[in-house]
């Protein structure tokens, strides 16, 4: 249970920066690290450049995985104090796959007030822009480096019936997208964004099978960080009458497409979805 909160302690602002672009930042964000005593960020060298931009000097305290748990004790003193402090991460929102939870849950079991100052977050960026449902959808962040931890956390989500959002390096993202496809199937519709709001922002969208290709003959877009976002498993009724004519149509070698519209106008369902689900009966078949 939190404690109440002293008038006399200062506050924590958890302050979203720029994912690339340094122009997408808040006029609110900019008055708040121009006004806290200090700035708690993952790494000084890093962050440095975006306050300078902006005329902003202020004393910088590193506050990453491997020394947060030390930090807290520190920070939570400067605040006792009355001093205002701001957190922020190289890029984006904090703690949302980045440093912070230990922190900021510190700080309020002692009383202290968070404030957070909306922006820019990567995952809801890429969402926006990737042209899947978004009325529900699953962030799950960084995948395990190890394949088999990787394999074992990807296989409890084949039936995921939400929109599945993932973030991933550069030197394992392509086998990631290999091991996506091998548990949720070729026909699986997935879009890829990197380098958002930079100068080589792309998305790649398509099957697995489509976009695995579109990777592999271009080597050297793989680079930069990325935001892989999978269509969610497709649920849908069982039908006789359904499933008897999407068979009739597969038997009578029609493309994909075809049978995806003739399905998706009769029943009233989405074309993406059907042409999901033919391809997967085609695989089995």
């Amino acid at each position: 249970m939190e404690k109440s909160k002293n008038k006399s302690y200062g506050t924590l602002f958890v302050i979203a920066t720029p994912i690339g672009n340094l122009k997408d930042i808040t006029f609110r964000a900019i008055e708040t690290l121009a006004m806290v005593d200090w700035i708690g960020c993952e790494d000084t060298r890093h962050s440095i450049h975006l306050l300078h931009h902006y005329g902003i000097n202020k004393p910088l305290i590193s506050v990453h995985d491997h020394n947060e748990q030390q930090r807290k004790i520190q920070l939570l003193k400067k605040l006792q104090q009355g001093k205002n402090g701001a957190l922020i991460s190289d890029a984006g929102t904090p703690l949302i796959s980045d440093p912070g939870y230990h922190l900021v849950s510190y700080l309020r079991e002692n009383g202290i007030e968070v404030v957070p100052i909306p922006g820019v977050s990567a995952l809801i960026t890429a969402l926006s822009a990737a042209g899947m449902a978004t009325d529900k959808f699953s962030f799950e962040g960084f995948l395990p480096a190890k394949k088999q931890k990787k394999t074992t956390n990807l296989e409890s989500l084949k039936e995921e019936p939400r929109t599945m959002v993932f973030y991933e390096s550069p030197h394992r993202f392509v086998e990631t997208l290999q091991v996506m496809q091998s548990l949720f199937g070729e026909g699986r519709y997935v879009s890829v964004a990197k380098e958002l709001t930079k100068q080589f922002e792309r998305f790649v969208a398509g099957t697995f099978i489509e976009v695995i290709a579109e990777f592999t003959e271009n080597p050297d877009w793989v680079r930069g960080e990325f935001v892989i976002i999978v269509q969610g498993a497709v649920v849908i009724a069982e039908s006789a009458d359904y499933q008897a004519l999407m068979h009739v149509l597969i038997k009578q070698n029609l493309p994909v497409k075809q049978i995806s519209a003739i399905i998706a106008e009769k029943y009233g369902v989405k074309k993406k979805e059907i042409y999901q689900l033919v391809l997967e009966i085609k695989a089995r078949n």
